[in-house]
């Protein structure tokens, strides 16, 4: 992996909360980062009725929202959903809905008796608009990956809580968002407990219910419920169980029906579920058996279905069902809604309140300002919808079975996610403020830096992370380990705000992109030798390779991207794939090449005679058959004195270290140029050329310096296409050789002991100085003034006295009138 780059701001992720902010209901969380817009669940108030129920869609425009993402069917976190697709200009834009399968299926039919249990003067929207509304919903599966568009994909997992519930890892350009909604950590008779996802987010969004409260385990919890139902059927009395016709209305079906088969004494007593909703719904149930727990599969399995209740029956339909059904024996009746604002729960309620021998077991969080939450309060008189007083005597209990966490399962799951910020929301302000100081104190403890946020409802929330994006490394140039330091070159894709870098041959294989390559073609006049246009272009580029084609044809590779082959007598071709820099390269190349016949050093070099009288069959008398393999070392050396001349003008004490022990014996330090500035000390390896110093002023000066000093001394072709960093193979084959270089100030150059042995640099005396300066005097005093002739074949990159001739077309005949040409045009 790779560091790509850091942007100049940081980008900053936005968070609004349409409701939800300090309240449970009416659950809407708006996102937006780097172009990209997504909300999270858009549910109704219970508390509320009509218009006053919907989040604040109004502050949103929800054109620009790209998805909308629903975590599971509840009211209070789907139900305002239609009236957002349908009534807004929601369809203006690109945005899609989002719900897994189940959640899908049940939701219709929460849907549907929503709209008919509406009062029709506080209707949010007709049956039409909500079958319009159902079409656009697009169905997923958990742990399915989804993108949207590009730079935004998420993932759902299992949030426990209720069928289909699921929690929404997110990716947006890179950053990741956990979004939990409703979750359980504690699995249940018919459900898996909510997943934690494999990323480490760098945002959760968390609900906050029960804040720091602290809930009995289930088995404690079923035992005292079991208990309190016995106890009411014993007294002669009626139990009323509001819960909502999903979710926990299930759990305490299967529990009810398991322990009525384990009491035979209990058989005469009827358990009535009075919800036609959930009539319907109970064959989804049966539909997604697969994505319940071990316990209900297996069960399955063994063609045992568990939703086919043999001690539960619905309520009857006839006339007056409800008042025979509570003037007659002891019985149990779950009843909905949970929150008893309205319906079938609420009449059960009003008629059975009055009689002491009945009971009330609430059996899920209640929402501030519902009946479910005053009655909890045990008033002595209730009021009936109509505005009646009605006493009440009935006992009241409380038993949660709302698949919530608790405050130990939830900062359990917080402290496993591991994300830096943290936004609590779903609580009410109060135990939201609760689970937020009790948070802040178990991480000030460790002291770890992690932010928790408690935003109200539209009360802008900005998070700023850091720009730095990494590129991940596949395909070809994933094969081999990775080492410490080492460059690494390829293509750079960047696609949905993810870096990749591979291999230009692995571009069609892990992209799908096609390639082409445009190659530039050109034909020059050639008025001289070929080989006097390679000595031309080695004393301008420096990296001038030479071959053959499949013809036969002398090529020259320059800079190692532009072939000029010599095709004919008169007439060279240049071929080149075209870039930008490669275009630039054979521009200046052309440039060279019609200019040679009038260049004045071309004057100097055919000036001199030469003598043809050799035999065409014998070796030339000047040339040189065999190679000098001491000149990499003698370049080096030279490239090494002027780069200590450079920095030796700019700081004033410089010298030469040679290769030498470090104090602990094992490891050698490579030869190094050692710059000195009063009491500080600097060095520039000479393999690497990386400059080393405790002091960062000063390496960051020589740094600057070396740079420049190298655009100097280097060829054109090591300065285009090296690195500040790149090893010179010369000087690696002066070291490797056996042979280190050392000069003092003045630049006196001199081979000294193999690289093997440990050197200490000596002090020169005031003597060798002199005699280097003396040496130096003398060599500028005295230049070749002989012209330096081209040899036959590859010349000397450090230059050669001896003369030689240049052949163009293969025949010594023809360089002689080639060579008669090129003086009758210079004279």
């Amino acid at each position: 992996m790779a560091e790509v780059s850091s942007e100049s701001s940081s980008p900053t992720l936005s968070l609004t909360l349409l409701g939800s902010g300090q309240e449970v209901g009416r659950s809407c969380c708006v996102l937006k980062y780097r172009g990209k817009t997504l909300v999270c669940d858009c549910g109704i108030h219970p508390a509320y009725s009509g218009m006053a129920s919907l989040p604040f869609i109004d502050e949103l425009d929800w054109s620009t929202v790209d998805a909308i993402l629903i975590t599971h069917f509840h009211l209070d976190h789907a139900a305002a959903l239609t009236y957002v697709t349908e009534k807004t200009n929601f369809r203006d834009g690109p945005g899609k809905v989002y719900m897994t399968h189940p959640t899908k299926a049940v939701y219709k039919y929460m849907m549907q008796d929503f709209v008919k249990m509406s009062n029709s003067d506080e209707t949010l929207f007709t049956p039409l608009e909500l079958s319009m509304s159902l079409n656009s919903i697009i169905p997923i599966s958990t742990h399915q990956q989804i993108t949207p568009c590009p730079g935004l994909s998420f993932t759902p997992y299992h949030a426990g809580h209720v069928l289909g519930a699921c929690m929404y890892l997110i990716d947006i350009a890179g950053l990741k968002i956990l979004y939990t909604g409703d979750y359980s950590r504690e699995e249940d008779r018919h459900l898996v407990k909510a997943e934690l996802p494999p990323v480490r987010p760098d945002v959760l969004i968390i609900e906050s219910t029960y804040g720091v409260q602290s809930l009995e385990g289930r088995e404690e919890k079923e035992s005292r419920f079991m208990s309190l139902v016995h106890t009411i059927i014993n007294r002669g009395g009626h139990v009323l169980l509001p819960t909502f016709a999903l979710g926990r209305a299930q759990e305490l079906l299967l529990i009810l029906d398991e322990y009525w088969s384990k009491h035979p004494e209990l058989h005469n007593v009827p358990i009535y579920y009075a919800s036609s909703l959930a009539r319907k719904c109970m064959a989804v149930y049966q539909t997604y058996i697969h994505t319940m727990n071990a316990n209900i599969r297996g069960r399955f399995a063994r063609r045992d279905n568990p939703f086919v209740f043999k001690f539960v029956s619905h309520m009857p339909q006839s006339r007056n069902w409800e008042r025979k059904i509570a003037e007659g024996p002891p019985c149990i009746v779950l009843a909905s809604p949970g929150f008893m604002q309205t319906g079938t729960s609420r009449q059960f309620l009003e008629m059975w309140a009055p009689d002491p021998r009945n009971g009330l077991i609430v059996t899920g969080y209640s929402v501030e300002g519902t009946m479910a939450r005053d009655i909890l309060n045990e008033p002595e008189e209730i009021t009936s919808v109509q505005g009646h007083t009605i006493p009440r005597r009935l006992s009241v209990d409380y038993i949660s079975f709302s698949a919530h966490v608790d405050y130990s399962q939830n900062s359990e799951f917080i402290e496993l996610v591991k994300a830096r910020h943290i936004v609590l929301v779903h609580g009410e302000q109060t135990a939201m403020g609760r689970l937020r100081a009790a948070m802040q104190a178990r991480y000030k403890e460790r002291d770890e830096d992690v932010k928790l946020h408690t935003p109200r409802n539209l009360e802008e929330l900005q998070l700023s992370f850091r720009g730095e994006r990494v590129a991940k490394a596949i395909g070809t140039l994933a094969r081999e380990s990775p080492v410490a330091n080492a460059h690494l070159s390829g293509l750079l894709v960047a696609k949905d705000y993810s870096y990749t870098l591979l291999d230009p041959s692995d571009l069609r294989d892990f992209t799908g992109l096609s390639t082409s390559a445009v190659i530039q073609r050109m034909d020059v006049y050639l008025g001289v030798g070929f080989d006097l246009v390679k000595w031309h272009l080695e004393g301008m580029y420096g990296m001038v390779e030479e071959g053959r084609d499949g013809e036969g044809n002398r090529v020259l590779r320059v800079m190692g991207v532009v072939d000029v082959k010599h095709t004919s007598s008169d007439e060279l071709t240049l071929e080149w794939k075209s870039s930008a820099s490669n275009d630039m390269i054979a521009d200046s190349l052309v440039a060279i090449i019609v200019g040679i016949d009038r260049s004045p050093a071309s004057v100097k070099l055919t000036a001199s005679g030469h003598d043809h009288s050799h035999s065409h069959s014998a070796p030339h008398p000047h040339a040189d058959v065999s190679a000098d393999a001491s000149e990499p070392v003698e370049r080096a050396a030279l490239r090494t004195q002027k780069i200590a001349e450079f920095l030796e003008a700019h700081f004033g004490s410089v010298e030469i270290a040679e290769t030498e022990a470090t104090e602990e014996g094992n490891m050698m330090l490579e030869p190094a140029i050692v710059v000195r500035l009063d009491d500080l000390e600097a060095r520039v390896g000479l393999i690497d050329l990386v400059v080393r110093c405790s002091n960062e002023s000063l390496k960051g000066r020589v740094e600057s310096i070396l740079e420049m000093a190298m655009t100097t001394v280097d060829s054109l072709a090591t300065s285009f296409t090296a690195g500040p960093q790149d090893v010179d193979p010369a000087v690696t084959m002066m070291v490797s050789s056996g042979k280190d270089t050392r000069s003092d100030i003045n630049g006196r150059v001199s081979d000294m002991t193999p690289a093997g042995d440990p050197l200490v640099m000596p002090q020169q005396h005031e003597q060798e100085v002199q005699d280097a300066r003396t040496d130096i005097q003398a060599t500028q005093a005295d230049p070749d003034p002989d012209p330096v002739p081209i040899k036959d074949g590859d010349r000397d990159a450090a230059g050669d006295e001896n003369p030689g001739s240049w052949d163009a077309s293969g025949s010594d005949a023809d360089a002689e009138d080639e060579e008669d040409s090129m003086l009758a045009v210079i004279g």
